[in-house]
């Protein structure tokens, strides 16, 4: 395992027509043809490796996350991180984002220092991202935790746009954050700890950002299609900025990932 200290830490960059609109959420997003991500399934949790093609403890955790991800209640999507591009090779898929996230979901938990692999568990709580047990603890000790994965959010296809609805809900404020994610990347890495290996990544992010505010009311908000065979979105409500990311209260993917 890669462990990595002495980080500074770094920023990111009335009620009967709301319960008729909330079923009507619940309904469509089951039934309707048209739904981008299959939400017919309760979300049980939301998980975020954080790895490195430079650490060689990190090829079980990407196997892992790729099974993980198979799991119809399961999102799960990889951070690629670059603290270890100095040890000889430059993570491909890196972006100084990924590891600003995971610095600063370190300082939203107390930890002085990061490491690979890392899965951070509904925002939660960060565990060894090849310890399928440990996960799995970590999973069952979220269960409404912080309000955790409780609000229903739904996502569809409109006019070349994905339009994102989020529910009613308490927990608010908290803010709509969109994944742009590569559902599967095969990378040869040439030097470094895992010379000579090909390393399978999947559900790759390769953008974060921003989508707006939720204040605890119904809303609606908009991506453009990627437009690109193999890549989707991971959408989370999550709290707190993303300087410092708090519980996710929800999240759907589209379809595929």
């Amino acid at each position: 395992m890669g462990l990595f200290r002495g980080f500074p830490l770094i920023s990111c960059s009335g009620a009967l027509s709301r319960i008729i609109l909330r079923a009507a959420l619940i309904v469509t997003a089951c039934c309707s043809a048209e739904a981008a991500s299959n939400n017919a399934v309760a979300l049980n949790s939301v998980l975020e490796l954080f790895t490195s093609q430079g650490c060689s403890s990190c090829p079980p955790a990407d196997a892992l996350l790729a099974t993980l991800a198979r799991k119809p209640d399961v999102i799960a999507v990889s951070f690629a991180v670059d603290y270890w591009d100095y040890i000889g090779w430059k993570d491909t898929l890196a972006a100084p984002a990924f590891a600003a996230r995971q610095k600063a979901y370190a300082a939203a938990h107390g930890e002085q220092h990061v490491y690979t692999p890392e899965i951070v568990v509904n925002g939660l709580a960060g565990v060894v991202g090849s310890d399928r047990q440990e996960i799995e603890e970590a999973v069952r000790a979220s269960k409404g935790r912080e309000g955790a994965l409780t609000l229903p959010m739904r996502l569809s296809h409109s006019n070349g746009a994905i339009v994102i609805e989020v529910g009613e809900g308490e927990g608010g404020p908290a803010e709509v954050v969109a994944l742009r994610v590569v559902r599967s990347k095969v990378v040869h890495i040439g030097r470094g700890e895992n010379a000579g290996r090909s390393v399978t990544y999947t559900n790759v992010v390769r953008a974060i950002d921003k989508l707006g505010d939720w204040t605890g009311s119904t809303a609606t908000f908009r991506l453009p299609e990627t437009g690109e065979e193999g890549e989707g979105y991971v959408v989370l409500l999550q709290k707190g900025p993303l300087e410092k990311p708090g519980v996710i209260l929800g999240a759907a993917k589209t379809a595929g990932l």
